[in-house]
């Protein structure tokens, strides 16, 4: 009498990674706003002065929110999880960690060049932690996965990368132009990525 034994196939899940992920960018959203001091006055003069860090706030608050969106959309189309996938996701999550920092700089320094410069720099390491994230996750799945047909040739990522370093030069001649090149690249991912959106509405 012949037993055949059927060995199942392991897949590592990604529940984990999306928990983690939602609680990070949570806390850190969460630092931000302890960073604005309440003012001492009560006229409504006493909030003159953080203006500038409030304004900071919102510009961060709206990066941080893009990135879940998007990264929750990304992870849709994501079958399973390894150990690249894991470590890129934690690189990204490093440069993330940094934005509460350069925020806050940047607001007490009243847009300053240097904090403008660097707030550039983090977002501009955060954008290419992103697009190596997707890389992995494409070399994992393969080709032909649904992440890889979503996100074509990532011209809106690159582009985003190629402002990013625009801005970084010129905050130390212009900060303002500088300010709205990141908003620019803000209001270009606001909305959810509506290539990954077209691709779960094809597989539905």
């Amino acid at each position: 009498m012949t037993t055949t034994s059927k060995t199942a196939k392991i897949v590592m899940g990604k529940t984990r990674l999306e928990a983690f992920s939602d609680g990070v960018l949570a806390i850190l959203i969460t630092i931000m706003v302890l960073e604005m001091k309440v003012p001492h006055g009560t006229e409504l003069s006493a909030l003159e002065p953080i203006l500038p860090i409030f304004l900071s706030y919102v510009l961060s608050f709206m990066y941080l929110g893009i990135y879940w969106n998007n990264h929750h959309h990304m992870l849709h189309l994501v079958k399973q999880v390894s150990a690249g996938i894991l470590w890129g996701n934690m690189h990204l999550l490093f440069w993330l960690s940094l934005i509460p920092f350069v925020t806050g700089w940047m607001g007490e320094n009243h847009f300053a060049a240097a904090p403008t410069a660097l707030y550039g720099v983090i977002l501009l390491m955060a954008g290419n932690a992103y697009s190596i994230l997707q890389r992995t996750i494409i070399a994992k799945e393969g080709k032909d996965s649904l992440l890889a047909k979503a996100i074509g040739k990532d011209y809106k990522g690159n582009l985003s990368l190629i402002l990013y370093l625009s801005a970084i030069p010129i905050a130390f001649y212009q900060q303002w132009i500088s300010q709205i090149l990141y908003l620019v690249v803000a209001l270009m991912w606001i909305i959810p990525d509506r290539r990954i959106e077209r691709t779960l509405k094809n597989i539905g």
